[in-house]
């Protein structure tokens, strides 16, 4: 009889895998349920994990039909024949289930290399995930139950006494009654030693190497989104407030200090919502105000700079608008030509993802046309800023490996169509952190990184200098 060994670990930071070969499964074969859709559907437990180092729920995991008490399994595929030591599964929500593994040698026939005893006791881990980490369970068009209280993010390392050669497939099985509340399956991974399998964050060393990011206050006011003027002197901040946010400038002294808050009161006309989405030398674009569906309509407002004075050009209009969400954001390139916008729509990914529009002759935009699926996750994508070379985008989600709930990443245009990406890359731990993290803007003039943080369910603004060198596509 062999003896098996199952090494459980509780992971909430991320690791290095070195010296080993590591393939994650790229095909689906079968699969005992799933519950269509998008989100949390069978297709999410592809790839490497996205739902860790974070942990917790994630409509980038697979949640079967019994996931709460039942009995369900997976077999998928891998891209190469491969010697495995050890079969890695990453459970993001409640871990414990796996009961049994089996690979396939190419044979179409499953060996079990790997079974729970019957005396088993699986060890527990309370997460200390933050308190406010997103979930979007209760919003429009969701099918997916409560968020639970219980997570308990973990990573069930099966390490094979004996290593099979020329394993193509693997099949893995769950108990879900072993441990109460529901159940989430990131990813499964094979690798030819028994050195742990560890999830990486996409980040590079040189944004490791940052100084960390530090808060900007702002006495008085609670910032919502900010943007800067192309000449780096003049900073725009939302202020969130009640009844009514408003947009107010600062401007930047002999000492780099950011002073003489104003009013920006030919932008506040709205009589709630007044939001500032981005600056050019001579073009605004503001959100918030309402609008009528059906016209095209989108309620973001486009403003032209003349010596200070902001004169109003109406609303952005955009073919067939039409957004799920409550919410939206969106950038304008300087010459107007591409309308960028967070939304959620029929052809959404998941939640919200990133689209763009090309503007036409008549000065209104064409229908938008979603970005992708490499930059646009199950989850929620937005909070974009295109830089000036119209190809680096800073952008906002928490449908990748990240450090906290929400986090900013940085991808580059690789073609003329907008729907090429390079995968993200997260800007690193020195800018994310445990919390929200989003809604950057970056100063190109001094090179200098703003996004609003959240600390203790308030925001802040937090600033780091983020050299161009680093930020470039080359890194």
């Amino acid at each position: 009889m062999k003896k098996n060994r199952l090494l459980y670990l509780l992971l909430l930071v991320f690791g290095i895998t070195t010296a080993q070969q590591v393939q994650w499964a790229n095909k689906l074969i079968k699969y005992s349920s799933d519950l269509g859709g998008k989100q949390n559907s069978i297709k999410r437990i592809l790839g490497r994990p996205d739902a860790f180092p974070q942990g917790g729920t994630s409509p980038n995991a697979w949640m079967p039909k019994k996931a709460l008490d039942g009995y369900e399994w997976v077999e998928v595929g891998f891209e190469k024949p491969q010697t495995v030591k050890q079969v890695a599964v990453f459970e993001n929500l409640n871990a414990g289930c796996v009961v049994r593994i089996a690979v396939d040698k190419g044979n179409g026939k499953y060996e079990t290399v790997w079974g729970r005893k019957k005396d088993y006791k699986t060890p527990t881990f309370k997460a200390s995930i933050p308190a406010d980490r997103s979930y979007y369970f209760k919003r429009k068009r969701r099918k997916i139950q409560d968020a639970p209280d219980v997570i308990n993010p973990g990573v069930e390392y099966a390490i094979l006494e004996q290593a099979v050669s020329g394993v193509v497939a693997v099949r893995v099985e769950f108990n879900f009654a072993l441990l109460p509340g529901q159940k989430e399956i990131d990813a499964i991974g094979i690798s030819d030693n028994d050195s742990p399998i560890n999830p990486t964050v996409n980040t590079r060393p040189e944004l490791e190497a940052l100084t960390p990011a530090k808060t900007l206050e702002l006495t008085g006011i609670v910032p919502s989104s900010g943007s800067i003027a192309t000449d780096g002197k003049t900073l725009f901040i939302t202020a969130v407030g009640d009844p009514k946010s408003e947009i107010y400038s600062f401007t930047k002294n002999a000492l780099g200090q950011w002073v003489n808050p104003k009013n920006e009161t030919s932008l506040n006309g709205n009589e709630y919502y007044n939001h500032l989405w981005c600056i050019n030398d001579n073009l605004v674009l503001k959100g918030g105000t309402s609008y009528s569906k059906g016209t095209g309509e989108t309620g973001f407002e486009c403003f032209t700079v003349t010596n200070g004075t902001y004169s109003n050009q109406g609303q952005i209009k955009v073919a067939a608008y039409n957004n799920y969400d409550e919410n939206a954001e969106a950038f304008l390139t300087a010459d107007k030509k591409v309308l960028l916008m967070g939304i959620e729509t029929d052809f959404s990914q998941g939640g919200s993802d990133l689209y763009f529009a090309l503007q036409k002759e008549d000065g209104t935009y064409g229908f938008l046309q979603n970005m992708g699926k490499v930059i646009n996750s199950a989850a929620e994508e937005g909070m974009c800023q295109l830089l000036s070379d119209n190809k680096t985008l800073l952008f906002g989600s928490n449908g990748f490996s990240a450090f906290g709930s929400y986090d900013i990443y940085v991808s580059y245009r690789l073609d003329d169509t907008w729907k090429s990406w390079s995968e993200p890359i997260n800007l690193g731990s020195k800018i994310n952190s445990a919390d929200f993290d989003g809604l950057p803007f970056y100063d190109e003039k001094n090179e200098i990184l703003y996004f609003i943080s959240s600390q203790n369910e308030t925001n802040i603004l937090k600033f780091v200098t983020l050299p161009k060198s680093v930020l470039s596509p080359k890194g």
